[in-house]
């Protein structure tokens, strides 16, 4: 579980060696409103995979055959931010896509929003969102044939580092039919 406690007093470190005064008027309660920001934007670091997994397992029969590559399900651009655990740079104006072919059942469309949104409440990397969001779908669905793709902006390479305003990361993990056959890749676009 996250340690609020000691987030707060790392801040006030932090603060510290900025060279800036925690005790000055706009800085007394930073150190808590950083913990409790980040108890809320780091929350998926409190549940593995296979938590998520359970979390959000809401399915229903939906009477397709297995391998009836006639149905496919997309939910595209899906908005989510994440930190990078290179920088702890928040990643934006990300926007997932995630694809599966059913197994025998479908998620409920809200859930697979709630995976995403809760595997970008990590320290990650963006081909890591993707990989988790894959699994974690899969795991649900009970479905091999399931594609992620995001797109994003990374504020380690925006405001920092190489200063590249608009230069946007994309990421694809393709299983299954998804990699194997060309044709389904159309429905990612």
């Amino acid at each position: 579980m996250i340690d609020k406690k000691a987030i707060e007093e790392h801040i006030r470190g932090i603060l510290i060696a900025l060279g800036d005064d925690p005790e000055r008027e706009g800085l007394k309660d930073t150190p808590n409103r950083v913990a409790r920001m980040y108890e809320e934007v780091f929350e998926g670091m409190n549940y593995t995979n296979h938590e998520i997994a359970e979390m959000f397992n809401r399915t229903f029969e939906d009477g397709v055959e297995q391998d009836d590559n006639s149905k496919v399900v997309v939910m595209k651009d899906i908005d989510l931010f994440s930190y990078c655990e290179h920088h702890m740079a928040l990643m934006y104006d990300m926007k997932a896509t995630v694809a599966y072919v059913p197994n025998g059942k479908v998620i409920g469309l809200s859930k697979i929003a709630r995976v995403v949104d809760m595997v970008g409440k990590r320290l990650q990397l963006q081909e890591k969102i993707g990989q988790d969001i894959a699994d974690i779908i899969s795991e649900i669905t009970g479905s091999e044939d399931v594609a992620v793709t995001i797109e994003g902006c990374h504020s380690c390479v925006s405001a920092r580092g190489i200063k590249k305003n608009n230069t946007k990361t994309f990421t694809a993990e393709l299983r299954g039919k998804f990699e194997t056959d060309p044709s389904m890749q159309l429905y990612l676009k």
